[in-house]
């Protein structure tokens, strides 16, 4: 079943992530107002991407560091005149937000490569060539052309970075917590269920679930502890602080694993099956690998209602920069809430176990 249901989901959640790339946001921000307006008329029409002008630098930066756009463009208000001054290169600036995926990156610089080659080819040439045939009405056509020319080879590419990621590990980070904490809250949950089963009617029912929700709250701060230390010791970088990440982790630790025990709880031991699917679910859909713009529409959506999709968030927030993760938070408690009601629920309506007749016969003695 666990590779069934793997399968399953790996195969159906990543189909078509190559044909989504049209799904990235692109934010143009032109401050020129004579060749600019041309680049940035060519590039919201032949941009694979979604594009959206915006008129401050500091709305499109502010929107990148939110993760609401995948990539800034920025062209200066003396674009023009560069173009026009002998000896001199106009620079497009891209900007990156490297708290993202790690296979965001390399997407936009292959973007910011071919959008400055696209731009000395055709842009800057077409839009040179009518400027200097309008500001020169008696230049020839011809002329006009040839120096448009010379100017495209002139346009360079100032890629820059925010919320910089030192290496591999760290990128990597935010997928294996978030990996290791759903596994080990799933057998967590398994082991609760089978001690439940153990114990029977010999402890009430809210009683053993009291004891199960102590333990689960004492286990995810003391693990969360455990993990934000070891992160630090071996040179994790932390952006936000120590004790934001253990506070974080240990919420998103109690999140899963209360999750992972209402499931058992619902359907006993075949709740196993829907935390295996969980799992999978969640790690195709919360953005730890591939980013959620380029998945379908269907586990997009989907991933709106599980916790990894904001542990992810918040993990990259605090490690590599980003804003503050209020909203993770709230989401992540919210769910807890839900998953915790859900299980109380259930436990009141279920009846006890009756307590073996061996059992009886043992405390009677």
């Amino acid at each position: 079943m666990f590779q069934l249901l793997f399968s399953l989901i790996w195969m159906t959640g990543y189909a078509g992530v190559s044909d989504n790339t049209k799904n990235l946001k692109i934010a143009i921000v032109n401050e020129d107002q004579g060749m600019g307006n041309t680049v940035a008329s060519n590039l919201r029409v032949n941009l694979p991407f979604q594009t959206e002008q915006i008129d401050s630098n500091d709305k499109a930066q502010e929107m990148l560091n939110n993760r609401e756009v995948q990539m800034v463009i920025h062209i200066s208000d003396d674009f023009t005149k560069k173009l026009q001054t002998p000896g001199q290169t106009a620079p497009i600036s891209y900007t990156i937000n490297e708290s993202n995926p790690s296979m965001m990156k390399p997407v936009m610089q292959a973007v910011a490569g071919n959008v400055t080659a696209t731009v000395n080819k055709e842009a800057v040439a077409a839009g040179a060539s009518a400027a200097l045939t309008q500001m020169s009405p008696k230049m020839p056509a011809e002329q006009a052309g040839q120096i448009a020319q010379g100017l495209a080879n002139k346009v360079t590419s100032d890629i820059q970075s925010t919320n910089k990621v030192k290496d591999m590990p760290n990128q990597m980070l935010p997928m294996m917590l978030v990996l290791a904490s759903i596994v080990g809250t799933m057998i967590m949950g398994m082991n609760f269920s089978i001690s439940t089963n153990i114990v029977g009617a010999s402890v009430s029912k809210m009683g053993k679930l009291a004891a199960r929700f102590m333990l689960t709250v004492g286990a995810a701060v003391v693990v969360g502890l455990i993990s934000a230390t070891m992160v630090v010791a071996l040179g994790g970088h932390v952006e936000k602080g120590f004790m934001a990440l253990w506070s974080f982790e240990s919420l998103f630790l109690l999140t899963f694993a209360l999750v992972a025990q209402m499931f058992l709880t619902l359907f006993g031991n075949a709740g196993m099956l829907f935390n295996i699917a969980m799992l999978s679910l969640q790690l195709v859909s919360s953005g730890a690998i591939v980013p959620r713009e380029l998945l379908s529409n269907f586990y997009h959506s989907l991933s709106n209602v599980f916790p990894a999709t904001y542990a992810v968030n918040g993990l990259m927030n605090i490690l590599f920069g980003g804003p503050g993760v209020g909203k993770e938070i709230s989401f992540l408690l919210l769910i807890a809430v839900i998953a915790f009601a859900i299980d109380f629920m259930v436990v009141s309506v279920k009846k006890a176990k009756a307590v073996p007749a061996t059992r009886q016969l043992s405390q009677t003695a």
